[in-house]
């Protein structure tokens, strides 16, 4: 019995002070600086440092003679698994106590594909990081090996162990060709939490350095480093003592780069040997790759592509699901012929060349133009489409929509390719910066049909005069700090694209500078500071597409009369306050933004009724006031000129009051794509939602409103301050003979006098398919009184947002739950004060399931409930439960943590909860 129990007690000390090592390191680790916070951590270890000396007195006493244990050392045994499984669950609220998405931010890119090699360097990088007399790690190899992949790959690495892995902050940085030390500070400020004001800009440094210091330890991630950056200049103070522990890993195409920012070890990311680059040339090709007739091919193709990770990526992409012995036979002899022999850089540009060739022909301009916007630019896919049919490259006969959706497709085999990649938000893309080497490398030297100029992102001063020549079809000197632009260039009769946006120090077009560019189809001056444009405007006769978003000096323009090929027109946030003058001749233009331009006071009568091809008009957050026909102001447009419109698919227009809008626009709704619809008598209101069908109704009273037939096309309705809330819902309850199918989202702001009047309840659920629900300062005792009032069974509802509702005292009861949110994924609830609990199960019966009740909510957020006290009774438990975030909930006691499922709450309240599990 002795001998069992003191193998029991041995067993558990040496578990608990295994546990008390990995809680200091953790606790070490994580950074946390709060007095209040660490003395309830230290509470768990005094204890643990009372009893561990106690156990071993017990066993070193005993251990002499075989007598019983007392019925205290069994205690003492009891009291050390205790807190060793306390220990346990501790590591785990430290983990939630520092929210992983604080010290690590996940990396987006390709996977990281686990060969031998490959996995070697990850842990001599992981090794470098432990090592006290290593602070800098450069991590060099030639484009396309690999470097940004295993960086990146460290960094997620990092993510899955947030909380107990040695730094208190994970920053990552792109720094790219052109070096901006004011936009890589910026970028490591963000990452910190940190705003400045223009006049804190010169201290960037400095706060930054103050700020790690701060943090003890960190981590500094700079990928793609061309020149030696001095890390004093940037902030980062390795230098000091207490940032002795801190790292910075680099990643450059250059030792030399390394060596000059002295780095302590230096990593060699070298190209794949013959087997491991086979090994991934067949995870790229697919099965195809080991069959009897193409095998032997196969191994010949993936020498060719010298175990660059790049290039047999791909290779082999390009050749995935190809079976025929002539393709490969094909490429092979592609790859011989087009790889240059000396330069290594020029063999890999040879090898994506032959994905290049792959292209059919109108593929291979749109990817090439892909290579005018700077290095690790993100390009909205929008945008990009539509320069692609200005100049030409797709067919400009198809209707918008059909347009849009090639010009997707293309960009989805474009990324299948490896030739673009997603970029930082969605539906945007960009290139990766070896690819874009390359098409600028063959644009330059394919000679005639090919030739362009790319500077973009340069930091230019002074417009580079030297480098045209009069057969350069593409200009693209975006992004730069250009002060002015010539007088006299070489003229460019074969130029097609000009890109000059984000040139914001530029204030003047000279009339001779667009006069040497007479064939023009893509002029792009967005974010310049002009107040007009010079007269030779008026001769760019084959301009297509005139791109003057963000220019908020621009005021009017020159007659566009002349401009009969002009299809695509983007004022965005311009300053005209007036649609320009010729616009009326302009029979091909399709396309007009005119969105947020705030002073836009005048359209002439009949101007949008001569364009008999525009098919897209977004006048989204304009002035404008449209008239009805009868009640117009003399000589202005009105709406029913648009209802002419022939072509018309996307409509974005503010009405100064629902009723405006009648019943006899119900045709035009009907043959729109996609629409966004603002009533409000307010200018500053913004605009709805990016939706299909987005109408929103703000600061007007609409008691009188009849928009049942409205309702039917659209997907999302967005009520705001409006008046007569109650007399509307009546009318759709008692009037509407079927349900709003398409509607997807629902959001009602300032909503206070919510009352079911009598004999309104209605039996039919007039939102079946709603998905999203947002309800902001409406008065509700519990959501599921909308059940009764508006029908509501949310069957299909995924997210539900809940903010300032001050007579809520709980979300749901148990009558609107039993088995109707089947879909139920994220909840937000902030700023609701009598709210008492989320969910009431009180009724349920006994043998209920209640887990099916919510079998898909794995999001809950909670800010400032002051008398939130539980989100469900004990016999619940929220399996699905994946992230759980509480702030400044002070009643809160219960949380549904189940096992292995804990979730991820702030750190105030996993204190609160920790110290009250603990005792």
């Amino acid at each position: 019995m002795f001998r069992s129990n003191a193998r029991a007690l041995n067993r558990a000390l040496e578990r608990l002070k295994n546990v008390q090592t990995k809680v200091n390191e953790a606790l070490k680790r994580s950074g946390i600086q709060e007095k209040s916070l660490e003395r309830k951590l230290r509470i768990w270890l005094r204890k643990v440092e009372e009893n561990v000396p106690l156990g071993e007195l017990i066993l070193e006493k005993r251990s002499s003679c075989a007598i019983w244990l007392s019925d205290k050392d069994v205690e003492i045994l009891e009291k050390v698994k205790r807190l060793e499984e306390q220990g346990q669950d501790l590591i785990k609220k430290i983990s939630v106590n520092k929210s992983s998405r604080e010290i690590v931010e996940r990396v987006l890119g390709p996977s990281f594909h686990p060969q031998k090699t490959a996995l070697e360097m990850l842990d001599k990088l992981k090794d470098c990081l432990k090592k006290k007399n290593v602070q800098k790690i450069g991590v060099w190899g030639m484009g396309g090996v690999g470097k940004t992949t295993l960086v990146r790959t460290l960094n997620n690495d990092l993510l899955k162990y947030a909380a107990t892995q040695q730094f208190a902050l994970v920053i990552w940085v792109t720094v790219s060709k052109d070096f901006d030390l004011k936009r890589v500070q910026m970028d490591i400020a963000k990452r910190l939490g940190k705003r400045f004001t223009r006049e804190q800009m010169n201290q960037l440094g400095l706060t930054i350095c103050e700020r790690l210091i701060d943090l003890k330890n960190f981590l500094l991630i700079l990928d793609d480093v061309w020149h030696p950056i001095d890390l004093d200049q940037l902030g980062i103070p390795l230098a000091l003592e207490r940032s002795k522990d801190s790292k910075v890993v680099l990643t450059s195409r250059r030792l030399e780069v390394c060596q000059q920012m002295m780095t302590n070890e230096n990593i060699k990311v070298a190209c794949l040997q013959e087997k491991e680059a086979w090994e991934l040339f067949c995870h790229n090709v697919g099965e195809v790759a080991n069959s009897d007739n193409v095998k032997p091919i196969a191994k010949d193709v993936s020498h060719e592509c010298c175990g660059l990770p790049l290039a047999i990526i791909t290779i082999g992409r390009t050749l995935r699901g190809k079976p025929q012995v002539e393709v490969w036979k094909h490429t092979l002899n592609l790859l011989k012929r087009s790889a240059p022999s000396i330069d290594t850089e020029e063999k890999i540009f040879g090898t994506l060349k032959l994905s290049y060739d792959f292209l059919q022909d109108n593929m291979k301009s749109c990817f090439l133009f892909c290579a005018l916007f700077p290095e690790d630019y993100s390009i909205k896919v929008s945008e990009l489409i539509m320069y692609w049919v200005a100049e030409g490259l797709l067919d400009g006969q198809h209707h918008y929509e059909d347009m849009m959706n090639e010009g997707v497709t293309l960009v989805e085999r474009l990324k299948d390719s490896c030739l673009l990649e997603d970029g930082d938000s969605c539906d945007t893309v960009k290139m990766h910066d070896v690819v874009r080497d390359f098409a600028i490398w063959f644009m330059s030297s394919q000679g005639e049909g090919f030739h362009s100029l790319v500077m973009a992102g340069r930091g230019l001063i002074e417009f580079p005069q030297d480098k045209f020549v009069s057969s350069v079809q593409r200009v693209s000197l975006m992004a730069n700090k250009l002060e002015r632009l010539p007088n006299n260039v070489i003229e460019g009769v074969e130029t097609l694209v000009l890109l000059l946006q984000g040139n914001s120090h530029v204030k003047e077009v000279p009339n001779g500078f667009l006069q040497a560019f007479p064939n023009l189809r893509i002029l792009d001056l967005s974010g310049v500071r002009i107040r007009t444009l010079p007269d030779s405007f008026s001769n760019l006769h084959s301009l297509r597409s005139l791109v003057l978003r963000n220019c908020k000096k621009l005021r009017n323009l020159p007659s566009l009369e002349s401009l009969v090929k002009l299809q695509f027109l983007d004022l965005h946030e311009s300053a005209i306050r007036e649609l320009p003058r010729g616009l009326e001749a302009l029979s091909s233009l399709r396309y007009i933004c005119v969105s947020n331009t705030y002073q836009l006071q005048s359209i002439p009568a009949g101007t949008i009724l001569q364009l008999s091809s525009l098919e897209v008009l977004d006048m989204a957050g304009s002035a404008y006031s449209w008239g009805i026909k009868g009640e117009e102001r003399e000589g202005q447009a009105t709406l029913d000129e648009v209802t002419c419109l022939p072509h018309l698919q996307f409509l974005a227009i503010k009405l100064l009051d629902v009723l405006s809008f009648s019943y006899e626009f119900d045709s035009l709704t009907k043959r729109l794509t996609k629409f966004q619809f603002l009533f409000s008598p307010i200018r500053s209101v913004s605009p709805p939602g990016t939706g299909e069908g987005c109408l929103a109704i703000s600061d007007v009273n609409v008691s009188n409103a009849s928009i049942g037939w409205l309702l039917q096309h659209v997907t999302s309705l967005d009520l705001n301050y409006c008046e007569g809330l109650n007399g509307m819902f009546e009318n759709l309850v008692t009037k509407s003979k079927s349900s709003f199918v398409a509607m997807k989202a629902l959001s009602i702001h300032y909503f206070p006098s919510l009352s079911l009047a009598s004999g309104c309840e209605s039996q039919l659920d007039l939102f079946p398919n709603l998905e999203e629900l947002s309800l902001d300062n409406v008065n509700l005792e519990s959501i599921g009184e909308l059940n009764g009032f508006l029908g509501m069974r949310l069957q299909k509802l995924k997210l539900l947002q809940v903010s300032g509702c001050r007579q809520l005292k709980r979300l749901f009861s148990d009558q609107i739950l039993a088995g109707t949110l089947p879909n139920l994924q994220e909840i937000k609830v902030v700023s609701c004060l009598r709210l008492e609990e989320l969910f009431n199960f009180s009724s349920v019966p006994v043998d209920f399931c209640a887990e099916s009740l919510l079998p898909k909510l794995t999001v809950i957020k909670l800010k400032y409930l002051p008398q939130l006290r539980s989100l469900c009774n004990d016999r619940v438990v929220l399996e699905s439960l994946e992230h759980l975030e509480v702030e400044s909930c002070e009643s809160l006691k219960n949380l549904p943590f189940v096992p292995g499922n804990t979730g991820m709450i702030n750190e105030q309240m996993a204190w609160e909860y920790m110290s009250r599990t603990l005792g």
